[in-house]
């Protein structure tokens, strides 16, 4: 611990972890949202988040010179499509097919805490106090009353938890509503003030 203070000497601090053990995340699938991610990556940066910056990529993203220059770090993934063509045609969503691709963000074990923003996100202001957020804390989705929205999410990365979304997946079908990573059972909402990122 810094300036001398030890956990035997004062029982009763409360040690945080250091801020480098959380990370914003976010996904580019392609180079498209690539664009997105640097924009969000940088609205971050300009308010002076103190945590690291992870961006997942799949193989179809080029951009990896000008993404590292702005995330700490930038992670290949493989695409996770749920290949659920008819509700997409019926949602006229057929992007939202690879937003499975977002459970790979579980599997970042080396932080102990993520806030995960799309990466059409802008921020407005610092939102580091995300991090005081329970997992898994979202925005209710207005369209579907059980879910949540998954463009901003608090969570812990975990193999475990990874494995099971993958399980759900595979186990319940391709439903939209039932997308794994929406059907989390202990989800704390964020408040409509939450206004910091849009």
């Amino acid at each position: 611990m810094s300036q001398g203070i030890s956990r035997e000497s004062h029982p009763h601090v409360l040690v945080l972890p250091p801020v480098t053990t959380q990370a914003f995340v976010t996904l580019a699938t392609n180079d498209m949202y690539c664009q997105g991610a640097l924009v969000l990556g940088l609205s971050l940066r300009n308010h002076k988040t103190s945590r690291k910056l992870v961006v997942l990529i799949t193989p179809e993203v080029s951009s990896l010179d000008v993404l590292s220059r702005v995330f700490d770090e930038v992670v290949e993934v493989n695409l996770m499509d749920s290949e659920d063509y008819i509700h997409l045609a019926f949602l006229r969503r057929p992007e939202l097919g690879v937003t499975l691709t977002k459970l790979h963000c579980w599997t970042l074990t080396r932080y102990s805490k993520c806030v995960f923003l799309d990466a059409d996100t802008l921020v407005l202001h610092n939102i580091d106090e995300l991090f005081d957020r329970e997992e898994l804390s979202a925005a209710p989705d207005p369209g579907w009353p059980d879910c949540f929205n998954s463009g901003v999410f608090v969570f812990q990365p975990s193999l475990e938890t990874h494995q099971l979304l993958l399980h759900e997946g595979r186990t319940r079908g391709r439903d939209p509503v039932l997308y794994p990573a929406q059907r989390v059972s202990r989800i704390h909402e964020l408040e409509p003030g939450d206004k910091g990122a849009r």
